[in-house]
């Protein structure tokens, strides 16, 4: 049946949780595209027998006609598929940038195809370079805090890091007084958290 790949590419990303993602599922992918090809070629052979024959395309109502009809509208179909898991999946690689910055943690980089990851690279570069054109760091929180330094527990061993004006030690289950600009970026890359007593 036509266009039945592609609407479970559809129903496996509506499957998972919101901003999360499945494994790219390239064979199926494929198959759709191939779909749409043989979908292509069957209408412009239809369209071509048409014009063979010498009607006129716009008001010859045949057999030839709705076959090129379901061709089309199934092509359609699949085409408006495929661009809705592509569409869905890049929102949420953009969103990974600015939950968990701009390196990516293994067990995500494997759900990604090869195009993806360099669209979250290149994503990840134009933030970058917004940002120091504009010497802002977008990715810190909206809302003000209430104070400018948080207790945080360091969840993996760190090492020795430059916070600043001075540096620090930062081992596996320690805990310390940061400034929050400074620790955001360890907090955002899962290795340290708020500290709440």
């Amino acid at each position: 049946m036509y266009g039945r790949r592609a609407s479970q590419l559809l129903k496996e990303l509506g499957s998972c949780e919101a901003g999360q993602l499945t494994p790219f599922d390239s064979d199926s992918f494929d198959q759709v595209t191939k779909e749409c090809n043989k979908h292509n070629l069957q209408l412009q052979s239809l369209i071509r027998k048409i014009e063979d024959q010498n009607l006129d395309i716009q008001t010859t109502r045949n057999e030839d006609h709705f076959g090129a009809v379901i061709h089309h509208l199934s092509l359609t179909r699949n085409k408006r598929c495929l661009m809705a898991y592509m569409y869905n999946r890049a929102e949420v690689i953009q969103s990974f940038r600015w939950k968990v910055g701009p390196v990516l943690p293994q067990e995500i980089q494997e759900k990604l195809n090869y195009s993806e990851e360099e669209y979250f690279k290149s994503h990840s570069a134009a933030i970058e370079s917004y940002m120091s054109e504009l010497d802002l760091d977008l990715t810190v929180d909206m809302v003000p805090p209430k104070d400018p330094y948080i207790r945080v527990r360091v969840l993996d061993d760190i090492g020795e890091v430059c916070l600043g004006d001075h540096s620090i030690s930062l081992t596996k289950h320690s805990l310390h007084f940061l400034r929050r600009t400074d620790a955001e970026q360890f907090i955002s890359q899962g290795l340290m958290e708020e500290f709440l007593e």
